[in-house]
């Protein structure tokens, strides 16, 4: 575990734990080393317990994700059958209620996101890890990703759409990340 020191254009010190432990310190260009070492040292306590919140945060994540089992292709295969059981129902009811239609839907083990849509390819991928939310929320990660079949980006049109074809998107956000206690979408 490192402590990392950057100097760039900015007007104050400031620090960051990064995942893998190591101290992200920024510094204004022309700082003496001195006063950034003064600055690390006043701050020991608070690194000491932001490592210990991003391991706690690390864990739990980890917890979550281990609820579901894809290390062998019996369990692969199994979570996919799941998968498609669950999910396209949806696609197909929204698609028809919607307008819009994907032309390929796939899966995958992804954590970093719940779903992807490649907008030009009209294709959308679904992570093997919505069997682990409640299904109206994953039916609101459907409605996300065919809404961007009608608007790629996340602006007001994009919100207004989604406030018409799932009008508790931001209810299941919540949840969803309540449960998860991760950021994505």
């Amino acid at each position: 575990m490192a402590i990392i020191i950057t100097y760039r254009r900015t007007s104050r010190l400031s620090m960051r734990i990064a995942k893998n432990f190591d101290v992200h310190v920024s510094a204004p260009i022309g700082l003496p080393r001195e006063q950034v070492d003064r600055f690390i040292d006043a701050n020991r306590e608070w690194i000491a317990k932001a490592r210990q919140n991003t391991y706690e945060r690390q864990k739990q994540r980890a917890d979550f994700y281990n609820q579901l089992p894809l290390r062998t292709q019996a369990q692969c295969e199994e979570a996919l059958k799941r998968l498609k059981l669950l999910i396209e129902p949806m696609v197909e009811k929204h698609s028809r209620l919607m307008g819009v239609k994907p032309q390929l839907v796939y899966y995958k083990p992804t954590i970093s996101r719940w779903g992807q849509c490649d907008v030009k390819e009209r294709a959308i991928c679904f992570s093997a890890y919505l069997l682990l939310l409640p299904e109206w929320c994953v039916e609101h990660v459907v409605v996300h990703e065919l809404c961007h079949l009608l608007e790629p980006s996340h602006n007001a049109r994009f919100h207004a759409l989604m406030d018409r074809y799932f009008p508790r998107w931001r209810e299941a956000r919540a949840e969803t990340r309540r449960i998860s206690q991760e950021d994505k979408e």
